[in-house]
């Protein structure tokens, strides 16, 4: 085989490639989800949240704010799924 011919072939098969790679994905059909969302989240007041927004905008002062420490803690124990403890009155008594 010459080089020419190579060259050809060489075409012919990238061209019979790319047609078949564009018939797959013209074919292919979109999947639907497969279910909707689990809750639908309505706005509307949320204390948790402006507390959140409020601490977010005191910036590094929040760190020493004994509201934006409950707001994180609360919102820690929301995420990972504990419920919230409450200080024994013992151990407070101690001090």
């Amino acid at each position: 085989m010459g080089g020419k011919m190579l060259t050809r072939l060489g075409a012919v098969i990238f061209v019979a490639v790319a047609i078949t790679a564009t018939l797959i994905e013209l074919t292919r059909k979109d999947e639907a989800p497969a279910s909707p969302p689990d809750r639908i989240v309505l706005p509307g007041h949320n204390p948790l949240r402006e507390g959140q927004r409020r601490c977010q905008q005191l910036g590094q002062k929040a760190a020493g704010d004994s509201e934006c420490l409950r707001i994180w803690a609360e919102t820690r124990d929301r995420f990972l799924g504990r419920k919230p403890t409450l200080a024994s009155p013992s151990a407070s008594e101690g001090r």
